[in-house]
């Protein structure tokens, strides 16, 4: 186990934390930033799968966002000269999607702030001079610790340490979502390459290899309701894929067909219900600060303004 002296610790390598960590590294600080995860993506995350003897990706989180506020639409226009991410029409005038996954344009951002993977926060534990971030691995000594992830996680670890915060946090409330991802020999008998339907066992799905930079045979990626996630929400991942895949030739009409690959994922903390109140928090006294979507909208852009939000707070305190 190691053990460094930091000026900020960064909980949280999704989109609110990476973009609070550009900010501040723009700013010339540095800082730590760690994530429990193995790599980038989050709720962004792209999986990789051999499907007839040909590597193809799914986006099984975070289908495409979009680019509304101007500051994250000027972030998405740099995303698009590099090449990270591409507009998605059939989503949308305003979508866009990474190239050629989902996960592109945090792995850039993560390159460009670097990441400690597989690296867990377990307690945050207040010093004299600043805060103690215990993982499994190295503990950290940060002047400032900024945590930004899902609400429920962030509760559990600012409960004992900073209690207004995590009420804050244990204001949001965040539905379930299984993720189906089905790969075909052949294309389905669908015209639409995406469809949604808030009020079906199945909300959305897509044609996911006819996205930008997809390439690969026939794949779809389908999303459960919030209800029909709540239904199947215990169940083993290999009932829960055949289960959602019936629903979904059920919706479009299509004949049954049997699948070559067939995965789920069960993402629990899928889409938060935002907290009313600014877009981030800092307590400048402590040193200590939130972001997430649950503090804006539940939205990719959404973090990406609370994560910017808490930065720009951090660095008026500076």
């Amino acid at each position: 186990m190691g053990y460094f002296d930091i000026d900020i610790c960064v909980i949280g390598a999704g989109m609110a934390g990476l973009a609070c960590a550009t900010r501040l590294s723009g700013a010339g600080l540095t800082m730590k930033v760690i994530d429990k995860g193995r790599g980038p993506g989050g709720r962004m995350s792209t999986r990789r799968a051999e499907i007839a003897g040909e590597m193809v990706s799914f986006d099984h989180g975070a289908q495409y966002f979009t680019a509304r506020n101007p500051d994250f639409a000027t972030a998405v226009k740099a995303w698009q000269s590099q090449g990270v991410v591409a507009p998605w029409p059939e989503a949308g005038e305003d979508a866009y999607v990474g190239t050629p996954g989902m996960n592109s344009p945090i792995k850039a951002m993560a390159q460009n702030v670097g990441v400690q993977w597989n690296c867990r926060a377990s307690a945050i534990v207040r010093e004299r001079n600043g805060w103690r971030v215990e993982t499994e691995g190295d503990d950290f000594l940060a002047k400032s610790v900024l945590v930004a992830i899902p609400a429920e996680q962030a509760h559990e670890l600012l409960e004992p340490v900073a209690p207004d915060l995590a009420k804050v946090a244990a204001g949001a409330r965040s539905e379930p979502c299984w993720a189906v991802m089905a790969g075909f020999s052949q294309p389905l008998d669908i015209e639409s390459d995406a469809f949604r339907d808030a009020d079906a066992r199945v909300s959305w799905a897509a044609r996911n290899s006819a996205k930008p930079s997809r390439s690969g045979k026939e794949c779809w990626v389908l999303h459960a309701s919030p209800s029909r996630s709540r239904e199947l929400l215990d169940l083993p991942k290999e009932e829960v894929g055949p289960i959602l895949l019936q629903d979904f030739f059920e919706q479009t009409g299509t004949t049954p067909v049997d699948p070559i690959h067939l995965a789920a994922h069960r993402w629990l903390y899928s889409m938060a219900e935002p907290v009313d109140g600014e877009p981030a928090r800092f307590d400048r006294t402590n040193r200590i600060g939130i972001a997430g979507d649950y503090l804006h909208s539940p939205r990719v852009e959404g973090a990406w303004i609370s994560g910017t939000a808490l930065a720009e707070k951090m660095l008026a305190e500076a």
